[in-house]
């Protein structure tokens, strides 16, 4: 059997044919990214599946309006982000949730360790939740998507200059609120 690869503009342009089953296929590639983006937005795993099915059906309606000359990462992105953001306008309750989602970075610690990780966890996902949307969907894209500046600045659809003043601007304020924290933190771990 002959297995032959298609192109990500191919499955798109199939798509806007009405082909769900490359509109599927796109879906299965990127799916991931999306939820991450979104999971990092707000904090909530289901609510992160909510707004990455809502992502897809949004593309899926607004495919003819996609560049096929464009990175269909970004433009899911940039769709993820807004979606993020309407449910977060819609329902301001939406805090870190359960800490038990976050992964802990050792795999043995005892129970003060745990504590203490989620602890630290905790506070900063609040940080990031804290930011202005604009801010943090910036953060999310570089620190945890691992965008470039070039690439955010497609997939939010403004200048490179303001990619890094809002990307400052959220590590300057991130800086701040964890400082005093993280003092409160040490002073627990010693005591």
């Amino acid at each position: 059997m002959i297995v032959f690869e298609v192109s990500e503009t191919e499955l798109v342009l199939k798509a806007r044919d009405g082909d769900r089953n490359a509109f599927n296929e796109l879906v299965r590639i990127h799916a991931r990214g999306v939820m991450d983006v979104i999971y990092r937005m707000c904090g909530d795993a289901q609510v992160a599946e909510d707004a990455a099915q809502e992502s897809f059906i949004r593309a899926w309606s607004h495919l003819g309006s996609f560049r096929v000359d464009s990175s269909l990462r970004n433009w899911l992105y940039r769709i993820a982000l807004n979606t993020a953001t309407d449910m977060l306008r819609k329902d301001k309750r939406i805090l870190p949730g359960d800490v038990d989602d976050f992964q802990l970075a050792d795999p043995q610690p005892g129970p003060e360790g745990i504590y203490l990780q989620e602890e630290r966890t905790a506070l900063v996902q609040a940080a990031i939740q804290s930011l202005p949307d604009a801010s943090r969907a910036v953060l999310v894209l570089k620190e945890y998507e691992g965008l470039s500046y070039r690439e955010i600045a497609d997939a939010l659809d403004i200048p490179i200059g303001t990619v890094m003043s809002r990307l400052n601007y959220a590590r300057q304020v991130l800086k701040e609120k964890l400082q005093g924290q993280r003092i409160a933190l040490m002073e627990a771990e010693h005591v």
